[in-house]
């Protein structure tokens, strides 16, 4: 993997945020999904290296409570909290303008913050997006009720780590899933507190989508078990400059379990 340069800059709120960059050229920033154990270079572990040698600037944040960023107890994790915290950081990082790449609660981000700062997203890539329908049907999916576990508590152990990554993705890529993948999440997931997850609350950004002008491709597994696919629709009815490709036998980590097509379609798009 590429060498990471790292950095922190410290955000309103007395808050730090941590991120990590590799390669040169126009800014891609990397948006990682919620659970345990959950930071920017773990996320997109398989995605640096190919959009580095295609010539993009990788800016992999670590979102607050996850990697190495700030990790505050007894505060709602709002979706406004991690998009105003971010785009804090990346300006202080000298990012004027960027194409945003989000997974999961990372899509989330990315549109919001699409929505509040329009002048600084170039075009959006997100896989599995978050917050484009009401908090409470994502709790009726089996993705959710996977990942019950000891997260937060003494108990946690680093077998639970793998299977709550394991629950992330379809049967067929089980082994992606490295012993060092479930190490590094589990150093992380360590050191977060439950609030990170039990006092999320994010909106129903998708009536807000038809706002959104910019160049758009969306990715999804066709087994998602935590925000299905059936929401691509979503896009594609709303925005004006949308692109989606749906991959059968993948869950929710099309950037890890199809990282090739994954990577060429992005980078093809983004070039």
């Amino acid at each position: 993997m590429a060498d990471l340069k790292e950095a922190t800059y410290a955000v309103a709120g007395g808050y730090d945020i941590h991120l990590k960059e590799a390669g040169s050229g126009p800014a891609v920033v990397f948006i990682h999904g919620s659970g345990p154990g959950a930071s920017g270079s773990s996320n997109f572990r398989r995605n640096i290296d190919a959009f580095v040698d295609a010539g993009f600037r990788v800016i992999l944040p670590d979102l607050i409570g996850y990697g190495a960023s700030s990790k505050p107890e007894g505060i709602d994790y709002t979706l406004e909290l991690f998009t105003d915290t971010l785009y804090d950081a990346l300006r202080q990082h000298g990012i004027e303008k960027a194409s945003l790449v989000g997974n999961s609660l990372g899509g989330a981000i990315a549109i919001q913050m699409t929505l509040d700062h329009p002048e600084f997203s170039h075009k959006l890539i997100m896989m599995a997006p978050g917050a484009v329908a009401e908090q409470a049907s994502y709790f009726t999916l089996p993705g959710i009720a996977k990942m019950r576990s000891g997260f937060g508590g003494p108990d946690f152990n680093i077998e639970e780590q793998r299977r709550l990554i394991s629950n992330l993705m379809h049967p067929d890529s089980a082994h992606l899933i490295s012993d060092e993948l479930v190490a590094e999440r589990f150093a992380v997931a360590s050191t977060q507190p439950k609030d990170v997850l039990v006092r999320m609350k994010t909106p129903n950004l998708g009536p807000r989508l038809g706002e959104i002008s910019h160049p758009i491709f969306v990715f999804w597994g066709l087994n998602d078990e935590f925000c299905p696919e059936e929401h691509s629709r979503l896009f594609l009815d709303a925005c004006p400059d949308v692109r989606a490709i749906t991959f059968a036998r993948c869950g929710h980590w099309v950037q890890v379990e199809r990282a090739n097509e994954f990577n060429h379609y992005s980078i093809d798009f983004l070039s």
